[in-house]
């Protein structure tokens, strides 16, 4: 199972839009990037492999295996980048800013309703990250 994430980068933060087999799942707020620097920077483009996680904090939530350089880098609901990440990934339904959006608990609801269930039939799911340039210039 392969979710693809096309990002767009700006100065204040990146936007993205969460697909999977072509169909759109919801939009992605995360920090701007700044060279992969924990807490502040979103993670660098690549493949990752998606892990369930729980913590009390977030609950059921989504965990990016082997990170280059970073550590619990996560997939968690949140509506300000700036405020509420510290390099994870936050679904939204709607783009309302650069690094805001709107309704993420909805979102992640949605990708968590095809993630969860291919992870506990021990499917692998994954996560390849790449930037909106890179993905119009394949088509």
């Amino acid at each position: 199972m392969l979710f693809v994430l096309h990002r767009t980068y700006f100065p204040e933060g990146t936007q993205g839009i969460l697909l999977y087999n072509g169909q759109l799942i919801c939009y992605t707020i995360e920090l701007p990037w700044i060279q992969n620097k924990r807490n502040i920077s979103c993670v660098p483009e690549g493949l990752y492999n998606l892990q369930k996680r729980y913590s009390p904090k977030f609950k059921d939530h989504l965990y990016l295996k082997n990170v280059m350089g970073r550590s619990l880098i996560l997939i968690h609901p949140a509506n300000d980048a700036k405020r509420e990440l510290e390099g994870c990934i936050a679904p939204v339904s709607y783009h309302t800013g650069i690094g805001k959006g709107n309704s993420s608990r909805k979102a992640f609801y949605k990708l968590t309703s095809l993630v969860l269930p291919a992870l506990a039939k021990n499917t692998k799911v994954q996560l390849r990250i790449t930037s909106s340039l890179s993905y119009f210039r394949s088509r």
